[in-house]
């Protein structure tokens, strides 16, 4: 398996991970969900740093799309080396760095890291394209 496959697998689980600090919020703050809370969606009340792990959550989500496309295009099209490598597994670590910061809300290094992820996907895409 090659590192970027290897890097989105990893990537691709982080992604499906990262709503369970959410709910274990919500639980600890509001209790288990109760049958009107699947009537009425509206979201029950939580502390800060729950806000904060459902948007590092919806963050990850939206980030991963182009992240996945561009590794799969890399290997679809042979032109992964150790470049394509490197850009892979620094979005890994920096989307686990990101989400991190995030739930303790440190503000510029959580910006930081956001544009350093962005880096990465376009480091793929340069990869692809030359």
């Amino acid at each position: 398996m090659s590192p970027e496959i290897k890097y989105l697998a990893f990537t691709a689980l982080l992604t499906a991970s990262l709503w369970i600090p959410y709910i274990v919020c919500q639980v600890m703050t509001n209790g288990p969900l109760s049958a009107e809370n699947y009537v009425d969606p509206t979201p029950r009340p939580v502390p800060n740093w729950g806000k904060r792990a459902h948007r590092a959550y919806l963050n990850a989500i939206e980030n991963f799309a182009p992240f996945a496309a561009l590794v799969l295009v890399v290997q679809v099209t042979g032109k992964n080396d150790s470049m394509t490598a490197f850009w892979a597994t620094s979005y890994f670590w920096i989307r686990v760095a990101h989400a991190v910061i995030f739930w303790a809300a440190i503000p510029y290094i959580r910006t930081i890291l956001f544009v350093l992820g962005w880096i990465c996907v376009i480091g793929l895409f340069v990869e692809v394209v030359k």
